[in-house]
Formats: structure tokens, C-alpha cells, sequence
């Protein structure tokens, strides 16, 4: 059990609100009149979640996408955000950050109404925190709902933000398809709407398809089965295809895709890559070209 996963159930222990759901998904859903508010909050700290070298407008954008994409897999409108800033002692590297969170937040008409400032210690890790409200007034997907015969389908590639951190760690003024996917992902909030009212289970792709698919099977109390990866045009084109790239790519986080269930009778409502399936039992298999892989040690990202 890992540090994140240990802290969690002690955590669990005060969780007892029903809008907690127990901490067993990415969101509280909060029941308000006849909607309900979703809120979700992400942390990203300098070195852990981004790199030093990044240019701090992606790094404004990417996390308002990262809690647009929570949003997203419950099928919410953006309503409101708060943001926690740790500033940084240099006033044009805050100014571009702000540029950025502003950009991502016009285009996905998601306003900030208030947080908090604060001054790091001198040398610190820059560490900034947002909490993104939307609005669900259907069906709001879990990740606890995946049923035996279901298919699991993406919405996009995977892998695409894990070979741009390793681009742009290896040279910062890197570009392209690869590190745009790493530094400014696109939350899905208009397919996770479309998706919602049809889903079995929804969740979005932050730490990898491995790791996120084997947390829907163990939410759901089911079996899943991953038997394809697919990759970009553009990773094909810089790593190749082979199968140690295939699972590189399913273990690698920041994708940022919508992973969801549907009864094998109906149809994605958006263009969406079939990934696997659901059946009784527990645990994850992998299966590339028709052959059962031994699951590799790591799945995907976790803290500690």
C-alpha cells in the first residue's frame, strides 16, 4: 500500500459526509434543490507535478484543466473556482501564470470568485492549489458503476503527455504535439456531457490507463480486462509501436482522456477508442495483440 493510499483511509474517518462518497472518487457531489454541485480540487507542486523549466503560463493553464477534467467525467458545467497561490517573489513569472489560468478559464467559462495568497519560504517549491465548482442536473457517473459485459472505451490516445515531460525534461525549449499534450491537456467537459447520461461509470485519465482502470474495476467490484493501448500518430512516430512502448504508454499519467463503461449494446455518443472490458471477478489483466501480459510493477503515478 503506498503513503497516498495508507493517508487516504485514515482520512476515510472523517469523510462521512454522503457527498464524500467515501473518498472513493475524484469529486464531492453535494445535492443542492434539483442539481447538485460537484467540487474538486487539485494541488500541482513544482518538480512533482510540473517541471522547474516549464513556462509558467502552461503551467497556469494545466491546472485549470486538470480540475476541468474532473468536472468533465461527471458530465458537469464549470460554475466557479478558487484558487490558493503560493506567489513566487518574481512578478512577470506570476503575471504569465495568471495569463495562462485566465486563458483556460475564459475558454471553459469557468470564473475565479476568490482564494487565498500566501509567501513561501525562500527556496520553496512553487505549490499552487484550485477548487473547481460545476453543476450537474442528470446523471452524474461514478466510478463505481462498471457492470459485468461492459465495454470500456477512451476518449483520445494515451502515453502523448508522458513522452513530452520525458521531451521536455530532456531539452525545455522542446515542442510539438507531445509536450503541448503534457503542458496544456484538454479536459473533455463537452464529450463527459454527452457521456454521462449513458455511462455505467465514468472517470477521468490522471495517472494512467493501467493504474485508473484496475481503481474503476476495485470501485465497481469487478474484473477488467485491457486489451488495447492506443497510441498517437505522433508517439508512433518518436517511440515506435513495440509492446514495451505500448505499456510505457498505459502506465503514463497526465493524458487527461475520459475512461467509461457502456453495455455492450450501445453506442459511445462521442468519437471514443474501445480499450477493454468488464466481466465478473476482480483485479486487471493486460492483453496486447491477443496475448495475456504479466502486468508490470508499477501501474501508473502514485504519491509515495
Amino acid at each position: 500500500m503506498s503513503a497516498e493510499s495508507r493517508f487516504l483511509t485514515l482520512l476515510r474517518l472523517l469523510a462521512h459526509d454522503p457527498a464524500a462518497q467515501g473518498l472513493m472518487d475524484d469529486v464531492a457531489v453535494l445535492p443542492v434543490g434539483d442539481s447538485r454541485l460537484i467540487l474538486t480540487s487539485d494541488t500541482m507542486v513544482e518538480g512533482v507535478h510540473y517541471l522547474p523549466t516549464d513556462p509558467p503560463a502552461d503551467i497556469g493553464w494545466k491546472l485549470a484543466a486538470v480540475n476541468l477534467s474532473d468536472l468533465a467525467a461527471k458530465g458537469a458545467r464549470p460554475v466557479g473556482c478558487l484558487l490558493n497561490y503560493a506567489l513566487s517573489g518574481d512578478e512577470a513569472w506570476d503575471e504569465a501564470f495568471i495569463a495562462g489560468l485566465g486563458e483556460a478559464l475564459d475558454r471553459h467559462a469557468m470564473p475565479l470568485l476568490g482564494g487565498d495568497t500566501v509567501k513561501m519560504p525562500a527556496g520553496s517549491a512553487r505549490s499552487y492549489s484550485l477548487t473547481a465548482i460545476g453543476e450537474a442536473t442528470g446523471v452524474v457517473p461514478t466510478r463505481t458503476g462498471a457492470q459485468p459485459g461492459d465495454m470500456l472505451y477512451v476518449t483520445g490516445p494515451v502515453g502523448d503527455a508522458g513522452v513530452g515531460l520525458a521531451l521536455a525534461s530532456a531539452d525545455p525549449a522542446a515542442s510539438g504535439p507531445l509536450v503541448d499534450a503534457y503542458r496544456r491537456p484538454r479536459p473533455r467537459i463537452a464529450e463527459g456531457a454527452l457521456i454521462a447520461p449513458v455511462a455505467t461509470a465514468m472517470m477521468d485519465l490522471s495517472d494512467g490507463l493501467l493504474i485508473d482502470a484496475a481503481r474503476m474495476a476495485q470501485a465497481s467490484g469487478v474484473a477488467v480486462t485491457i486489451d488495447h493501448i492506443p497510441l498517437s500518430r505522433a508517439l508512433e512516430r518518436a517511440r515506435g509501436a513495440s509492446v514495451a512502448v505500448q505499456i510505457a504508454a498505459a502506465r503514463a499519467g497526465d493524458d487527461y482522456e475520459l475512461l467509461f463503461a457502456l453495455p455492450r449494446s450501445k453506442t459511445p455518443p462521442v468519437r471514443a477508442i474501445p480499450v477493454g472490458y468488464v466481466t465478473q471477478g476482480a483485479g486487471l489483466a493486460l492483453m496486447i495483440d491477443g496475448a495475456v501480459m504479466p502486468l508490470p510493477d508499477r501501474l501508473g503515478w502514485e504519491h509515495g
